[in-house]
Order: structure tokens, then C-alpha cells, then sequence
């Protein structure tokens, strides 16, 4: 990061934080527990965790262009009919999504971050700047993630302390 980036390597730090708890709440989980839910229309735990990690592929692999190709398989963990993840796999695509985040936030100016980015989405032009991606991945992150907190609580199950 370049020398003017107190304020992005804060909020780094916390996210990184949140990532770490959310990875030791879904660690020990069995089959059963992350196939639990707060009702039978909303998603499971181990279907969110799935959507978060597809969701990070999707915006800084797909439409930024970081990471490698190992990396887009991952985008359908939460498309249906995927097949359920064990804790295992989810945690490694939790940590393979952070490594490529973190890699990329890391090495980017703020010019980068606040360059726009054009993708086909669609049939249709998307613009973004990478600030705004950065963005809608922290608050995706935290909304599903609390959705994780909540499921797990409701069940009796350690929730991260988030």
C-alpha cells in the first residue's frame, strides 16, 4: 500500500479480524450444523458461508481480475443445486478468497483504487472503481456473516464475537 493508507490498513486490520472469527465459528462444524438454518426459507450456514466466498470470487476475480484460475471454480459454490461444502472446504475458500483480497488491496495506490473498472455483466457495461468493490465486499462480508452469528446462536452453537 502506498505511504497515505492509515486509514485502509485499519480497516484491513478488522476486517481481517472478522475473517479470522468467522473462519473459527465455522471450523469445527459438522455436516448437520452447517446444514442448519433460522427457517426453512433462508439459507443455511454452510449455504451463506458458500455465497460469501462466491460472491468474493465474483468481484475481484471476475470483475477486477485478481486471483488465478484455481479461483473460479469457487464462484458456484452458492448457485443451486451446488452440492454442500464441508467445514473444511469452506474455510479454505474462505482463506483462498482473503490471500487474492488482501494481495490485491495490498499492492494497490490510491489512484488503483479509485480507477474504474468496465465489465460486461449481463450483456450490459458495468462501471466500478475498485473502492466501491472493496466496499460492497466489507458490507456483504459483514451482513452475511452476521446472518452466520445469528443462525449459529439460535442453535446453541459458539457464534463469532462479531
Amino acid at each position: 500500500m502506498a505511504e497515505d493508507d492509515t486509514l485502509l490498513r485499519e480497516f484491513l486490520k478488522e476486517w481481517e479480524t472478522y475473517q479470522h472469527q468467522l473462519v473459527t465459528a465455522l471450523a469445527p462444524l459438522s455436516t448437520a450444523q452447517l446444514a442448519l438454518g433460522v427457517a426453512p426459507q433462508l439459507r443455511t450456514i454452510g449455504v451463506l458461508a458458500a455465497h460469501m466466498i462466491a460472491a468474493r470470487v465474483w468481484w475481484f476475480h471476475y470483475v477486477l481480475a485478481e486471483g488465478g484460475p484455481q479461483l473460479a471454480p469457487l464462484v458456484e459454490w452458492d448457485d443451486d443445486g451446488a452440492p454442500q461444502r464441508s467445514a473444511d472446504e469452506l474455510v479454505g475458500g474462505l482463506a483462498a478468497t482473503w490471500e487474492v483480497m488482501q494481495n490485491a488491496i495490498g499492492r494497490w495506490t490510491p489512484a488503483d483504487l479509485v480507477e474504474v473498472v468496465r465489465r460486461e455483466v449481463r450483456g450490459k457495461e458495468r462501471v466500478y472503481k475498485r473502492s466501491w468493490v472493496v466496499w460492497h465486499i466489507i458490507e456483504h462480508d459483514l451482513h452475511h456473516g452476521g446472518e452466520i452469528s445469528l443462525t449459529l446462536g439460535r442453535h446453541g452453537l459458539a457464534a463469532p464475537d462479531i
